[in-house]
């Protein structure tokens, strides 16, 4: 993977000496033009910078990649915007309370928050603005009103809606760290 970085800072590299401006100037560039389909902003790189095909997808592939990733050193901060910033409180109760089962690894994507040990074990997010889920990947448990089964061949077997801080309990906990044995 290495040489695939490379390639790819030295393809930049070029894009930026061949029209003259910088990757900030460029992205600026492209948000001036008021487009936002990848298709319309690459035709556009083509006949505005002069760019050829590969060079102009490259350009905008990466420019809306970088748009897209969260700001400073909160990942969370993306995921509990705005109207869902209220539950946050949920989310660190939760991981709070699991902290002390032992190591495992903490991966955001975009709407939750994966929690793995050899395989996923848990998913945390908001799936409202009023409403937290975190799912467990366990072995067969029966479900109940609380511990929700959900279709087979998803990530998650179970899942529990949390909508208080409150809720993150002993009944939860011990689901959780079922899931989290299991993961290994």
């Amino acid at each position: 993977m290495p040489d695939l970085d490379k390639a790819l800072q030295t393809q930049l590299s070029n894009i930026q000496k061949k029209t003259g401006k910088t990757l900030p100037e460029l992205a600026a560039v492209l948000t001036a033009s008021g487009l936002s389909k990848h298709g319309e902003l690459r035709d556009y790189c083509k006949s505005t910078l002069g760019l050829g095909h590969g060079d102009a997808n490259t350009l905008v592939t990466v420019l809306r990649q970088a748009a897209e990733e969260p700001k400073g050193d909160d990942p969370l901060a993306a995921i509990y915007a705005g109207p869902k910033a209220s539950l946050r409180p949920i989310h660190e109760k939760f991981m709070a309370a699991i902290a002390g089962f032992g190591p495992f690894e903490i991966a955001p994507k975009k709407a939750n928050v994966s929690l793995r040990r050899k395989k996923q074990f848990a998913l945390i997010g908001p799936t409202t603005n009023t409403r937290v889920e975190v799912g467990l990947n366990m072995p067969a448990l029966e479900a109940g009103p609380r511990l929700e089964a959900l279709p087979p061949g998803g990530m998650c077997p179970y899942r529990v809606r949390l909508t208080s801080a409150d809720e993150v309990d002993e009944e939860l906990l011990q689901w959780t760290r079922r899931a989290y044995d299991s993961a290994g």
